[in-house]
């Protein structure tokens, strides 16, 4: 698969948005940094972003999440490594990536609320969104991961 065009470079303007969007997302909500992998993860997952599933892969291992906690996220329904607070989270990225088929149901927003205010509720939805911007820039425009040579060669 080849690049289309490098989206930051032809519409800087657009990509500082999101951008500032994100770092709002990452630096200021307030959002535990281990949902943020997930919510991450999760939605480049569904959405088939292999640029963003690389790099958020990389950036979870960096702050020290395990790698069965990553490895699982993809099948997390049954697996017992997540707590109820992470599956009310993965579940929520999940109803919203795929927003047009779930149309958001009760059953997914509920759990929420045992765990978050209606403020850090909102906050979680502007980060599902923006991974969701992220993902729809990558994929549309045929962003290229790195490619780690030496142990692709072994």
């Amino acid at each position: 698969m080849k690049a289309r065009f490098d989206f930051p470079t032809v519409a800087p303007d657009a990509y500082k948005a999101v951008a500032a969007l994100d770092r709002y997302v990452r630096e200021d909500a307030g959002i535990d940094h281990r949902l943020l992998h997930l919510i991450k993860l999760r939605a480049s997952q569904i959405n088939g972003c292999a640029y963003c599933v690389d790099m958020h892969v990389r950036e979870a291992r960096r702050d020290g999440v395990g790698e069965q906690w990553i490895n699982l996220i993809s099948t997390w329904q049954e697996s017992p490594v997540f707590d109820d607070r992470e599956r009310a989270v993965l579940a929520w990225t999940e109803a919203l990536t795929n927003v047009a088929q779930t149309r958001a149901p009760d059953e997914d927003f509920e759990p929420l609320r045992a765990f978050f205010s209606e403020a850090e509720i909102t906050k979680l939805t502007v980060a599902i969104g923006t991974i969701n911007v992220w993902n729809r820039l990558c994929v549309g425009f045929r962003s290229q991961h790195p490619v780690d040579r030496a142990k692709q060669a072994a």
